[in-house]
């Protein structure tokens, strides 16, 4: 039996190839699946990237690491490559991971402990790392059918920021009662009775 590539050797294939298609190396793993390895890789758009990692991105990429892990045989035997987006459930570590969140739902878990929820609504970039900061609009659920409340923003060192998770909202969906859409005192075609 084949032991798997050790994985920072693949990384270092990898990487370059990575970069040539214009995205970050997020992880990479090498495991054993029965007779052949599974190469996974993990890429993510860069902070300033305008564009989206889609499918055409993810196929550019999957091709340019296939072609150099092939020429560089790093992999012996035959492997599977997986390569994909690290996805809504990564947590943010690095202000690059926070600017792609800037308007989604999130939970900040602090170096000391304390954790907060709300909208993350900005990323600054400080004079050194250490002054890069993310702030966040508390949001506390209201009561059973009331809205929730909002507070004032907060800023936050992202010295200060062990990691937050994305939170997925799913508030919106589900059965929509035809009073919801038409408002009150509207039949149920929409017209004002």
């Amino acid at each position: 039996m084949v032991a798997p590539a050790p994985a920072q050797r693949v990384r270092q294939v990898v990487e370059p190839a990575v970069a040539g298609i214009g995205l970050l190396l997020e992880d990479v793993e090498v495991v054993r699946a029965g007779a052949r390895s599974v190469v996974r890789v993990v890429v993510d758009v860069a902070e300033d990237d305008e564009g989206e990692l889609d499918l055409d991105r993810v196929a550019e990429v999957t091709r340019a690491v296939s072609d150099a892990l092939d020429a560089q045989d790093v992999v012996a035997g035959e492997y599977t490559l997986e390569v994909s987006s690290p996805g809504v459930s990564r947590p943010l570590t690095e202000r690059r991971h926070f600017a792609r969140a800037v308007g989604r739902s999130v939970t900040v878990r602090l170096v000391d402990g304390g954790t907060l929820a709300g909208r993350l609504t900005a990323v600054e970039r400080g004079t050194t790392d250490a002054d890069d900061a993310v702030v966040v609009v508390p949001v506390t659920p209201g009561a059973k059918g009331r809205r929730p409340k909002t507070g004032d923003p907060v800023r936050l060192l992202l010295t200060d920021v062990r990691d937050a998770r994305v939170e997925v909202d799913l508030s919106g969906l589900g059965p929509v009662d035809d009073d919801d859409v038409a408002g009150p005192g509207a039949d149920a075609a929409g017209r004002e009775g």
